[in-house]
């Protein structure tokens, strides 16, 4: 917590100058200094008589807090109160650019003398407890982990945009960098997260080093009155006689409460189960009667924050408090539930109310209604939607028997399976996504309320069993959306499944690979870089030419302008080595920093191995970050103008996106030409379960132009030789029924040779439970017929994988150079 506040001096206001920023080292103090100085802009020493920022918290709001909003806390460690007329806070993002936009919070008022201020900045869509009132308060969105606040003796925005320059404007009175920000005093501050503030310590003491003087915890906002938050989160001692309103009246006959932000009194129930873990405590409470309107939940949840409610399953209670519409994150459902609760046990050892069983033709195999928009106030119809159907038994009693597993565990203890047991099944148990139309309406998300010290949660593969009886409440997550939190955990079985490989090259054959390596950084664990090696070499027969994705620069996630990744690939050749493959050669361009997406600092990119044994890489000088590739004529047929290249790489479709590498190769006297690409990410589509039916796939605008600009590349290629051995592949992160796969090889020059599958093989990745297809590989139409092809299953299936991606090969039949009548 902060330490308590000094009363302040009526009449003395201190109106602070620019403090200066420099002190003159002496003795041993002065190398030290020196040395900073250095390695970087000298930290500053602040007069005491100086306000400075206190606190920094960015995560209000977000999955898991418990604040609504963001803020920033001023701090005053004089004996005298600081006015702040005419001052403000600014705020940087963590890497800013020259154009970038500073956001600025007029501040006004004093800070008391030893005493605090409070700025208000942006509420996130969740969160359950209000700041207290604060001194000011602006819109500023802070990120969670990593940004830079400055405090500045005026409003308006700093110009500054590094931290030596900002260290030289005279307007700024301090500056706090966390989580790697660039613009900071000294080292940064932690990184944060949703539920952990950046604060300076006791006595405010300011050294001019962000990651000296600041330590992450709890956010501990508090007001120039000395007041902090009132988390309200419940407390037994509630009502004695019930209310006048039942569950079901509170849950309505839609997804948003008709209650919703009243307060209301002694509502009754039996409580069914207790999250006692956690900073989302609290328990379900159950109606064992009911109104009998199929649409109308008749289960509650009462949120007592990272309090443990004290009460068990079988207690009758009343309850008391305020009704909540909690959206975990922007354009999900809301989940209705009472904070600021009070209650009464009545009673205790009562038969808990009978779970509804989640059985094959229970829930209705249609999705969602097809609205147009957002679907809350629809009233439910849990009879033909599925997505109604989990609102109409929010919070009851749900059970499962006998249940296939269709996903395995994920590292947050979470697995998926099925009650549709006949229903779209892959050769290896999971569940086929297979259309837009049919987005598998029996899956359901399990996870567990029993304590993982006395019941380990399983760690389960697709096509194990959870037998017998799983059981437990109706709860929802922006994680794959409505889930059983499990009380009883049926059986864990295991199914056996193992590690398939694809079959051997043949000698006339050239074989070709695509690897989604996951975020694979220099610094990585060696146990990573292994298991990736055995791959390559057990379950992929050591590819002639592999084309990997996700490889990160030698220092992984360090921000700091790294960008080169030879470290990286020869860890990774290395390994392959050592678990004899073959001693592979890579060919690379390094992205301009922070240009490409992924994690900041990781600057992620596409990169080809290939075995100098088996292939030839037909290297042309120039290519680079910036350079595109061209097809020019050649003695042999087409040539690359660079080789490797990346294609239009300023063109705005690839703007915070992977640039597909090309590169020519030469093996068995055949020119190859491969494209290994990552399009962009589905991460700004609204949710399958969201709120908003039909979703919007805003991301697929991007991941289209992305496609169009490959399928250019390859009508150039085939136009000077519509022969051409062109292989296109990578992460396309769309599925083979989608506009992006429909652009390349529906409209475009190429083959899908994954659409020969039978349709129970067509997938390379698991998520939310359904098994899909984000990674193809494509070929020139005029050699489909000179193909065969082939996925590992080795990852996407198992909670022990070491990528979420199946890497999938291709083989290059070399002894023919016309195809066998496939157009």
């Amino acid at each position: 917590m902060s330490p308590p506040l000094l009363p302040s001096t009526p009449g003395e206001n201190v109106s602070p100058t620019r403090p200066r920023r420099l002190i003159a080292p002496t003795s041993a103090a002065a190398a030290a200094v020196l040395l900073a100085a250095a390695l970087g802009p000298v930290p500053a020493a602040a007069d005491t008589g100086t306000p400075v920022i206190a606190e920094v918290y960015g995560g209000g709001g977000n999955s898991g807090a418990t604040l609504r909003h963001d803020f920033v806390e001023l701090g005053n460690a004089a004996d005298a109160p600081v006015t702040v007329d005419g001052w403000s806070v600014q705020y940087l993002p963590a890497a800013p650019k020259p154009t970038t936009n500073v956001q600025v919070t007029p501040l006004a008022g004093e800070i008391p003398a030893g005493g605090r201020y409070l700025v208000r900045q942006a509420a996130g869509t969740g969160g359950e407890v209000d700041l207290p009132a604060p001194d000011a308060a602006g819109s500023t969105n802070m990120s969670a982990t990593a940004g830079t606040v400055l405090l500045v003796s005026g409003t308006e925005p700093v110009e500054c945009r590094t931290a030596a320059d900002c260290a030289a404007d005279g307007s700024v009175v301090d500056i706090v960098g966390y989580g790697g920000a660039e613009v900071r005093e000294g080292e940064s501050a932690p990184r944060l997260s949703n539920t952990t503030a950046a604060a300076r310590g006791d006595g405010l003491a300011d050294t001019g080093d962000n990651a000296a003087d600041f330590t992450a915890g709890g956010p501990t906002p508090v007001n120039a009155a000395g007041e902090g938050p009132d988390e309200g989160p419940g407390e037994p001692g509630g009502p004695s006689e019930p209310g006048d309103l039942r569950i079901h009246d509170i849950q309505g006959v839609t997804r948003v409460s008709p209650h919703a932000g009243d307060t209301v009194s002694g509502v009754p129930g039996v409580v069914t189960a207790v999250n006692a873990f956690g900073s989302a405590q609290g328990f379900w409470f159950q109606d064992p009667e009911g109104d009998g309107d199929p649409r109308t939940s008749e289960g509650l949840f009462v949120f007592t924050g990272s309090t443990a409610p004290g009460v068990a399953p079988g207690d009758e209670v009343l309850v008391s408090g305020r009704v909540d519409e909690y959206r975990p994150a922007s354009g999900t459902q809301t989940i209705t539930q009472l904070d600021r609760a009070q209650w009464t046990v009545l009673s205790t050892g009562n038969a808990v109310p009978e779970s509804v069983a989640l059985e094959a033709g229970v829930i209705p195999a249609e999705y969602a209604p097809d609205h147009g928009g957002d679907i809350s106030g629809l009233e439910l119809a849990p009879d033909t939607y599925a997505l109604d159907f989990w609102a109409a038994h929010e919070h009851m009693m749900v059970r499962l028997e006998d249940a296939p597993v269709i996903a395995p565990t994920d590292p947050y203890h979470a697995f998926w399976v099925t009650v549709e047991p006949g229903h779209n099944r892959t050769a290896n148990g999971g569940v086929a996504y297979g259309s837009y139309d049919d987005p598998n309406a029996g899956r359901v998300k399990v996870e567990s309320l029993l304590d993982r010290d006395v019941h380990p949660f399983p760690r389960v593969d697709v096509g194990d069993t959870l037998a017998g009886v799983t059981e437990g409440p109706v709860y929802y997550s922006r994680f794959g959306g409505y889930l059983v939190r499990a009380t009883t955990l049926g059986e864990h079985v295991p199914g056996g499944l193992e590690r398939t490989p694809v079959r051997g090259t043949e000698r006339y054959e050239v074989s070709i690979a695509t690897y989604n390596v996951e975020n694979l950084g220099g610094r990585d664990d060696q146990a990573k870089y292994d298991a990736l090696a055995t791959g390559i070499v057990e379950y992929l027969d050591a590819p002639d030419i592999i084309g990997l994705e996700e490889i990160q620069d030698d220092n992984g996630e360090v921000d700091d302008g790294t960008v080169d990744a030879g470290a990286t690939l020869d860890r990774l050749t290395a390994a392959i080595e050592a678990q004899g493959g073959p001693a592979y050669e890579w060919r690379q361009i390094s992205p301009e920093d922070k240009q490409d997406g992924g994690a900041p600092g990781g600057n992620i990119r596409n990169a080809f191995l290939f075995d100098p044994a088996r292939v030839q890489f037909v290297d042309r000088p120039g290519g680079d970050a910036t350079t595109a590739v061209e097809v020019v004529r050649g003695s042999r047929g087409a040539e690359l103008s660079v080789s490797p290249g990346r294609i239009e790489p300023a063109d705005p479709a690839w703007d915070d996106s992977r640039k597909p590498l090309v590169g020519h190769f030469r093996a068995l006297n055949r020119d190859i030409y491969v494209v290994t690409n990552h399009f962009n990410s589905k991460g700004g589509d609204q949710a399958l379960h969201g709120v908003v039916q039909p979703p919007a796939r805003t991301s697929e605008q991007q991941r289209n132009a992305q496609a169009e600009l490959v399928a250019g590349f390859a009508d150039e290629l085939l136009a000077v030789d519509p022969d051409a051995n062109l292989v296109v592949m990578g992460d396309l992160n769309d599925f083979q029924f989608s506009r992006t796969l429909e652009i390349l090889t529906g409209d475009g020059p190429l083959y899908n040779p994954m659409t020969d599958l039978p349709a129970p093989e067509r997938y390379n990745y698991v998520f939310d439970g359904n098994s899909q297809a984000l990674d193809h590989i494509l070929v020139n139409r005029e050699i489909a017929g000179r193909v065969d092809y082939g996925i590992a299953r080795i990852n996407s299936e198992f909670h022990d994988q070491v990528s979420d991606h199946d890497p999938q090969v291709l083989w290059l039949d070399t002894r023919r150079s016309t195809p066998p009548g496939r157009s």
